[in-house]
This record gives structure tokens, C-alpha cells and sequence, in this order.
């Protein structure tokens, strides 16, 4: 009987440490250099799940990060960004909503949240990428993840030039997709042993 509890606490970690492994990255793609997210699983599942969904369908590609504010954020996810007219920038969604995880994460620099109206089951597929520790934020939107790479990528975006609604002037689109931790973190090698 020890034996059989023995292997089966052995089967638990190996399983444990596989799952740890098999952790999903983000990666968005612009102009301007790619942008590597993890996620908080275990705080939001249902905005991680819906979010790598999107991205695994491709529903991101294409869209644009529509909304740049210096010393606050960028936004992007509005599939109506597809188009070329910006006065609906902003307004869509995937044909759905969420209800809010509210979890506690202090919106600092580098936190992913979604956006939403003033309604709790108002998010989508819209996103934000937090540029300074906005803490106004904490506990009125769900943070489901943050940049791991690429901050300097998020700096250039919202240094772009933009009108008088924060739409940048010019496009900045995305291609969003997930790779594995593993695969990540061989990047992260490669790219610390060329610098």
C-alpha cells in the first residue's frame, strides 16, 4: 500500500512539473519588434483561456493596438480595427462578453488587463498593456498576465504619433500566437548570447 501512495505522490510532481513546463507564452508581433506575455492561469482562467483561444483561431491578426496614451498604456484586440474606419475603433467585440476575475494584481508597468465598459460583464477580446504603475486600475479590471520581453517594444508603440482620441496615426498592427515556455525560453538563450 506505501508503494502504491509513493507512486502515486511521484505521479503528482512529474505531472506538476510537466504542467509548470507546458506553460503557454504570447507572443505579439509588430512593426516595431515582438512582445512576449505570460499569463495568471490560476487568477484569471477564463480570460487566459479565452484569450489564447483568439489567439490560437487567429482572431488577432490583423487587429491593431488602436490606442496609444505616453505614460499610461496601449489597447488592442477590437476586431472593428480591421478596417480603415478608425471611428468605430474601440467598440468591437468577438461576438461575446465576459464576466470579470477580479484578482487583486496591481495594475504595475508591464501588467496585461482587459478592457472593458462600465458594465463587470463587458470584456471581449480587447487588451491593454500597462506602461507605468496605473494602481487607479487595481481591483476595476482583470489582469491575466504580463510582458516578460519587449517592454521596449510596448515603449516605442505608445511613443507613436496619435490624434486627439489617442488612435495612432499610423497603423500598428499584430499577429498574435502561443509557443511554449520551452520554446520561449531557448529564444530568451539565443537572444541573450547575441547581446
Amino acid at each position: 500500500m506505501n508503494k502504491i501512495i509513493a507512486l502515486f505522490f511521484s505521479i503528482l510532481i512529474i505531472t506538476g512539473i510537466a504542467d509548470a513546463e507546458s506553460k503557454k507564452i504570447a507572443v505579439i508581433s509588430t512593426q516595431y519588434g515582438d512582445i512576449y506575455i505570460e499569463f495568471f492561469s490560476d487568477k484569471a482562467p477564463k480570460h487566459v483561456k479565452n484569450f489564447y483561444k483568439l489567439a490560437l483561431s487567429g482572431f488577432y491578426n490583423g487587429t491593431t493596438f488602436h490606442k496609444v496614451v505616453p505614460g499610461f498604456l496601449i489597447q488592442g484586440g477590437d476586431p472593428s480595427t480591421r478596417e480603415d474606419n478608425k471611428r468605430n475603433d474601440g467598440s468591437g467585440i468577438p461576438g461575446y462578453n465576459l464576466d470579470g476575475e477580479i484578482n487583486g494584481i496591481p495594475h504595475d508597468r508591464g501588467i496585461v488587463s482587459m478592457a472593458k465598459n462600465d458594465k463587470p460583464m463587458s470584456s471581449g477580446s480587447q487588451f491593454f498593456i500597462v506602461v507605468k504603475n496605473s494602481r487607479f486600475l487595481d481591483n476595476k479590471y482583470t489582469a491575466f498576465g504580463r510582458v516578460v520581453q519587449g517592454t521596449d517594444v510596448v515603449d516605442t508603440i505608445v511613443s507613436q504619433p496619435r490624434d486627439a482620441k489617442d488612435n495612432p496615426l499610423a497603423r500598428i498592427e499584430m499577429k498574435v500566437k502561443i509557443i511554449s515556455r520551452k520554446k520561449f525560453n531557448k529564444i530568451m538563450k539565443s537572444f541573450n548570447q547575441s547581446n
